[in-house]
């Protein structure tokens, strides 16, 4: 691996490249990006040694690059593996940074079954942008892999390097991955989303609340600061497994609420203290 095409130089695609530095990958490092400014942040910071910005530095940067990073949201990814399939050479890898994975593996078995290799690191912020990325990102995070066919050499040499990274590699079915994230990553943005937007209609600006609310709502609403382009594309592409989980919650506050003056409420928190030993 001596090019790496990184697409999407936010928090994710400029930390990757930023990664791959801190790890010693001494090889090239391109990045394309819709706005200009994410990609001058990404030069500023070192984490990409080149924009490429025309249609055709694309196609070149396409061509030259032996690993091309997909770190865009998933519908964004959906059109890119459409665009770039048609201009892969034998021994490219193509792998994702998507969030979900199933509608990406049905695209990649049908457009690049033999190249690309879906992935998801467990890492992220609540803000984005190039400017936020970091080396360390991935440091000690889980990076989900959902292969497709039998590792290639390329796809051991990447797995090798976001080792490197510091990162725990885990490989599961996509359709589990789904499910899975649902539960414990896209139920609780709905959750804090839903939170925060309730508070405002409630309260807005109140002085009052700033004063009175702590840890606790700061915590809770923390996500809530998440953008909208990213989990639209989520909600989009999970929407089964996450109206699932929602249901299901929906059904367990309205158990608490009709139980607040009963040994119920003892039980719930019972067994919310016992799960949360377990993390």
């Amino acid at each position: 691996m001596k090019s790496v095409l990184i697409i999407g130089t936010g928090l994710i695609g400029a930390s990757v490249g930023l990664a791959l530095r801190n790890a010693g990958f001494a090889g090239s490092i391109t990045g394309i990006d819709a706005s200009g400014d994410e990609l001058k942040a990404a030069e500023a910071s070192g984490a990409i040694d080149r924009a490429a910005r025309s249609a055709e530095e694309h196609r070149s940067a396409i061509a030259a690059s032996d690993v091309i990073v997909l770190a865009v949201p998933v519908m964004a990814i959906l059109q890119w593996m459409q665009g770039i399939a048609p201009q892969l050479r034998p021994g490219q890898l193509v792998t994702d940074a998507g969030s979900t994975k199933s509608e990406i593996v049905r695209a990649a078995e049908r457009l690049m079954p033999e190249t690309f290799l879906p992935g998801h690191p467990m890492a992220g912020k609540e803000s984005c942008g190039a400017t936020l990325a970091e080396a360390s990102l991935f440091r000690g995070a889980t990076w989900i892999f959902t292969p497709m066919h039998e590792t290639t050499a390329i796809e051991a040499e990447w797995r090798g390097w976001v080792e490197k990274f510091g990162a725990k590699l885990l490989d599961m079915d996509a359709a589990r991955h789904d499910e899975i994230c649902a539960w414990v990553s896209h139920m609780p943005q709905m959750v804090s989303t839903a939170m925060s937007a309730m508070l405002e209609d409630k309260f807005g600006d109140s002085p009052e609340l700033r004063a009175i609310g702590g840890r606790a709502l700061r915590e809770m609403t923390r996500l809530g600061s998440s953008p909208f382009s990213m989990w639209r594309d989520i909600a989009h592409t999970n929407q089964e497994n996450i109206a699932e989980t929602l249901l299901t919650l929906e059904q367990r506050l309205q158990h608490l609420r009709e139980n607040l003056k009963t040994p119920e409420l003892r039980e719930e928190f019972g067994r919310a203290n016992a799960f949360r030993r377990q993390l």
